[in-house]
């Protein structure tokens, strides 16, 4: 377990660095820091698989981190799209990705009745938002489902990743408020979305590899009783 916390150590001082850097306002250090953020968190998680088996909930969630900086970088690899619309389509992906990783791979238990919470979270942020929203209403309906959908099925996996679909969920729910209502938003919020994205990604990342390394050493005893 030591070993594992360690594989984590590149993506979160670079996450710190990139925090201060927007609580700073240091463009210049916070635009290469945010694309290094996923590239670092995969090769955590191979790095955290050395020396046991890979599964497809490895390539799974690799690929989520993958979609996910995409969306990271969607200005800056796409620059002839709209950044915002390539943004929900490529962070919709990764979430159909963590979905399907948490719901059908990693579930320990049903989903507890308080994930409800969920399904009023979305209500509530299209009711405040829907105004503001214009030609992208649907999108953002739609986003704010699979968003919603990775929180939900994450509440039945292993507490970090329940911890981490909470980050998540937070991180784009105050991005969402800085993108459509950006007058109602102080400029500390900005480092506030992308502390709780980190921490959202690097539980679910670390949620996984514990899941799957103790999902394969129950595998290993039972085939050896």
């Amino acid at each position: 377990m030591r070993r594992l916390w360690i594989v984590f150590v590149p993506y979160v001082a670079v996450s710190v660095v990139h925090v201060a850097a927007l609580a700073v306002g240091s463009d210049a250090v916070a635009a290469p820091t945010k694309l290094a953020l996923m590239p670092l968190l995969a090769l955590a998680v191979a790095w955290g698989v050395r020396g046991s088996r890979w599964t497809p909930a490895h390539t799974l969630l690799v690929v989520a981190i993958g979609l996910s900086w995409v969306g990271d970088g969607a200005g800056t690899f796409i620059p002839w799209m709209p950044t915002v619309p390539m943004m929900l389509l490529f962070f919709g992906l990764a979430h159909l990705c963590y979905i399907w990783l948490f719901w059908r791979m990693l579930a320990v238990r049903r989903a507890p009745i308080w994930a409800a919470v969920y399904a009023v979270w979305w209500l509530v942020l299209l009711a405040v938002l829907w105004p503001n929203l214009g030609g992208l209403a649907i999108a953002v309906a739609i986003y704010g489902l699979v968003l919603g959908g990775t929180a939900f099925a994450a509440s039945r996996c292993h507490p970090l990743i329940v911890w981490g679909g909470v980050f998540f969920l937070t991180s784009d729910s105050v991005l969402a408020f800085r993108l459509f209502t950006p007058d109602a938003m102080p400029d500390w919020t900005s480092p506030l979305v992308m502390l709780t994205y980190c921490l959202g990604q690097g539980l679910i990342a670390a949620g996984v590899l514990v899941s799957v390394r103790a999902r394969n050493v129950a595998q290993t005893t039972v085939a050896t009783r």
